[in-house]
């Protein structure tokens, strides 16, 4: 007679939270990929160079009171005793009048600190071209996603609004509008919104691009079919999935806002006198380009290298980002040295 063992049930527990696996899983991805696009920039030379050169000059522009008192200058403080007034005002001295106490020289007729100016200058061109892009950013994300998630009849409405913005002669009307503002506004807060009100629509098309692509994705779907409210499902499953482009396209808007700031204070409707900023100070050089060229050049080649670290960065970024990207970078890097061996 066989004996009958009996196996004990399982021992009864919490099922396993699948909504938390799937957030530890992506947690994971998340870090996986992260290395991953670490990896591509730094290998990309010129971008991690450039990344280097923008991060000095925001340092400078961040320590600009720091930076004028350990020269002993500030930006404001006429010194007429270095001025030749012989000579139609141009500095005393060689090179616009640099010396141990003016590392840059001074400027024609007023005499005042060049570095001071500069690193003063650092903090509104630079403030402008990150506060405006931020708020493109903005703008851009929140019409773009809308258009994305909101159905058929809104998606239909922003897409025209979307295309009205990019029609829009926004030059223009930032020149107009610049003109017309009191002076007593402070001219970097109006430059930020001018800037960052008329140029988000590129974001938005993007955005919304991408989030038409990912509302179809299946995790996406899951979640819209279990029920969750459609804000959610923008925030916890759509919006990480636009990081990667909304932060490629905010690189490569920072360098055409550094360049839309300098040209409307070059105009003369961007910052004004004594506010001093890259686009100004190269607006007042432009008359003493004989008499002084020092001047003229230290606020142009600023200009210039900001702007191709900023783009060389964005560059890399972007690389960094999009697979697809790297492969033709290899490739071209390979085309090159077959084309060398041979």
């Amino acid at each position: 007679m066989s004996a009958t063992v009996s196996t004990p049930p399982p021992a009864s527990g919490p099922e396993p939270d699948a909504g938390a696996a799937a957030g530890a899983g992506r947690g994971t991805s998340r870090g996986h990929g992260g290395r991953v696009v670490r990896r591509r920039f730094t290998s990309n030379r010129a971008a991690v160079v450039a990344a280097a050169v923008v991060g000095l000059l925001v340092l400078v522009a961040i320590l600009a009171p720091l930076l004028a008192a350990l020269e002993g200058q500030d930006p404001t403080t006429f010194h007429d005793s270095l001025i030749d007034s012989g000579r139609g005002g141009v500095p005393l001295g060689s090179f616009g009048g640099i010396s141990a106490d003016h590392w840059l020289g001074v400027e024609p007729t007023t005499g005042r600190d060049l570095f001071a100016r500069v690193v003063f200058g650092a903090r509104v061109s630079l403030g402008v071209a990150i506060g405006a892009t931020v708020l493109q950013v903005l703008i851009g994300v929140t019409v773009g996603l809308a258009a994305g998630v909101g159905g058929r009849l809104l998606d239909s409405l922003l897409g025209r609004f979307i295309d009205l913005i990019l029609a829009f002669p926004g030059l223009v009307f930032s020149i107009a509008l610049l003109a017309i503002v009191p002076s007593s506004f402070p001219r970097p807060v109006l430059l930020v919104v001018v800037l960052g009100v008329l140029g988000w629509a590129g974001v938005a098309r993007i955005v919304r691009g991408q989030t038409l692509t990912l509302r179809e994705t299946d995790y996406v779907a899951a979640a819209r079919l279990a029920g969750v409210h459609p804000v959610r499902v923008a925030r916890r499953e759509i919006l990480p999935g636009l990081a990667a482009p909304v932060l490629t396209y905010a690189a490569l808007l920072l360098p055409g806002n550094v360049v839309a700031e300098a040209a409307l204070s070059f105009l003369g409707i961007g910052v004004r006198p004594p506010t001093s900023s890259w686009g100004q100070m190269l607006s007042t050089a432009t008359t003493w380009f004989r008499g002084d060229p020092t001047y003229v050049l230290i606020p142009a080649a600023l200009l210039f290298v900001t702007v191709l670290a900023f783009t060389l960065a964005g560059d890399g970024l972007r690389t960094g980002l999009d697979p697809r990207a790297t492969a033709r970078v290899q490739g071209r890097r390979q085309r090159r040295g077959r084309e060398r061996a041979s």
